[in-house]
């Protein structure tokens, strides 16, 4: 009864929400005191070569490329510079114990207090991505765009405030989100990183409708590896004509990105805002999230809408949250949700809003697979389980099964041959009609469009599987992935497995079960590494009330130690 108070008052926020936003947009915008008049240079090409020689040592991440050379640095920030610079050098400075590496309930109790405002914290956001991001030694090249609109939307949050009880308000309202460019945001490019797209601006995809329906604030689009991973071979994680190559905060020339979703995990792990959305068809989001110290959720395909974002594959690709916290990725998941008639796979689950965030559980009365050669060849693994153990969590031992030889490249490329097609009908590009408009477009400029070149964009032109045949193929690894998890979840019904990193994304993804990699820990090197749960469908709750559990044995995460200021 008292859920369905809330959901009431809720909704009841939401249409006054709406109707608040409506009538202020008719008003004048207030004034802002001490603007800067003129835009000075704000930012100019670089000598990178020591930066790529560096990537080369041993282990290095291998750069060719660090800047891009398709898009002009300083027409992404000029035109909000003097929205970025109203707030003072000593304000900022007194906003950082508030704002920086705190959860979104700290931001929410600090905002109703009157310590500050939503139009600060979006202003404070904004001074970080300035200040790094056009500082040469500490560019992260992680921002494609930047909303325009991002400080007028907080402070019209801040006028809907005194109107608007708290708790008809979703946790994610006010708050500045981050989105990967590949997903549509209204009035913004959404380029997959690729030069062909650059001035392609669809409409609002499902998810960042949803989130702007609950009161987020989108503050700008990030870099990403080009079409998600699937352009080029040789190719870095985080590289793109558009974006350039993105740079771990962890170690810029050292520790890769990790993709597909590169700039959503470094630009959170820097602080440029409270979480992204990230992408995933197979690591996406796990591989980012691991490499840059975050908590990153794959959820069960269906569970998140697709409509709106540029696809690889329609059988495995979604949406999800990553952020530095457990709750902050659960607050934005929780504000993505709902059914979408427009995705042929969504769910269709009464989604109340609340359903995602976290509760404390028992671990006592929890069931946790682990990989009895992992736990031997893996410290921080070991360590994990133990703290886990010591918590009263139940632990069984499993044997790694065999990995099964998926054929993932034959298969994504076919499904994207139809995805992508299917993507440009429904979001015309002037000048692309279809696959081979894109890579007619990419070798008339190779230098510059494709400088590592577009394989698996020619090898998906050229696959030839008929719609029997990847039909067959889409369940034969869908019956692989569930066997391999097989006796975890049927045999011994275990609550979730435990993993680390993206290792077991390709399994995971094509039996269709979600994932939740959160941080361990550092290696030896100075890595962040991470512990992930794997779950049975449609667990996503329970993944997220245990990575809450674990998150709170120990102080598992740093910030990157050259983006505290």
């Amino acid at each position: 009864m008292e859920q369905t108070k809330g959901l009431k008052a809720l909704s009841k926020g939401l249409l006054l929400f709406g109707v608040l936003t409506l009538l202020i947009s008719c008003k004048d915008n207030p004034e802002v005191a001490d603007t800067p008049a003129e835009v000075p240079q704000l930012w100019t090409p670089y000598d990178e070569a020591a930066l790529v020689s560096a990537s080369k040592a041993e282990g290095g991440p291998d750069y060719s490329l660090i800047q891009s050379h398709f898009q002009d640095k300083q027409e992404v920030f000029e035109t909000l510079y003097p929205e970025a610079m109203a707030l003072s050098e000593a304000r900022y400075g007194q906003l950082k114990s508030l704002i920086l590496e705190q959860p979104v309930t700290q931001l929410q109790d600090a905002v109703a207090r009157g310590e500050v405002s939503y139009e600060e914290i979006t202003r404070f956001y904004l001074r970080r991505i300035f200040k790094y991001e056009l500082d040469s030694t500490k560019t992260l090249n992680a921002i494609i765009a930047l909303n325009p609109d991002a400080v007028q939307q907080a402070r019209d949050r801040d006028y809907v405030l005194k109107a608007m009880p708290a708790e008809q308000r979703h946790p994610i309202f006010g708050m500045p989100v981050l989105v990967k460019d590949n997903i549509g945001v209204a009035g913004m490019p959404t380029t997959a990183g690729a030069a062909a797209l650059a001035n392609h601006s669809p409409e609002n995809a499902f998810v960042t409708g949803r989130l702007k329906a609950r009161g987020a604030i989108v503050l700008g689009k990030l870099n990403m590896s080009e079409w998600a991973y699937f352009f080029c071979q040789q190719c870095p994680s985080g590289y793109s004509a558009i974006g350039g190559q993105t740079l771990n905060p962890y170690g810029r020339a050292t520790l890769s990105p990790g993709g597909s979703s590169s700039g959503s995990g470094a630009a959170i792990a820097a602080g440029y805002a409270f979480a992204a959305i990230g992408t995933e068809t197979s690591g996406s989001i796990l591989s980012p999230a691991s490499q840059n110290g975050l908590v990153g959720l794959k959820p069960s395909v269906g569970m998140l809408s697709r409509t709106g974002i540029i696809p690889i594959s329609n059988a495995l690709d979604t949406p999800g949250p990553m952020a530095r916290k457990v709750l902050d990725a659960a607050v934005l998941m929780d504000a993505m949700t709902g059914q979408d008639p427009s995705d042929n796979v969504s769910t269709d689950f009464y989604f109340p809003d609340g359903l995602f965030l976290p509760a404390v559980v028992d671990l006592s009365e929890k069931r946790f697979g682990y990989y009895t050669d992992l736990k031997e060849s893996d410290s921080l693994y070991a360590r994990a389980l133990d703290v886990l153990e010591a918590a009263g969590a139940n632990l069984v031992a499993l044997q790694q099964p065999d990995r099964p030889n998926l054929p993932f490249r034959e298969f994504l490329a076919a499904e994207m041959k139809r995805a992508l097609p299917a993507y440009l009908e429904a979001y015309p590009v002037a000048g692309i009609a279809d696959l081979n408009a894109i890579l007619d477009y990419n070798r008339a400029d190779s230098l510059l469009r494709m400088p590592y070149g577009q394989y698996y964009l020619e090898q998906t032109a050229a696959s030839t599987l008929t719609d029997e045949e990847l039909a067959a193929m889409d369940a034969q690894m869908k019956a692989d992935g569930q066997a391999y998890f097989k006796e975890a979840f049927q045999d011994l019904e275990l609550n979730a497995v435990l993993d680390i990193s993206n290792r077991l994304a390709s399994v995971a993804a094509v039996g269709r079960f979600p994932a939740l990699t959160q941080p361990m820990g550092f290696r030896e090197d100075g890595r962040p590494a991470s512990l992930t749960w794997i779950g049975p469908t449609y667990t996503e709750k329970q993944l997220l009330n245990f990575a809450l559990a674990f998150e709170g044995l120990e102080r598992f995460r740093r910030a990157p130690k050259d983006y505290l200021e």
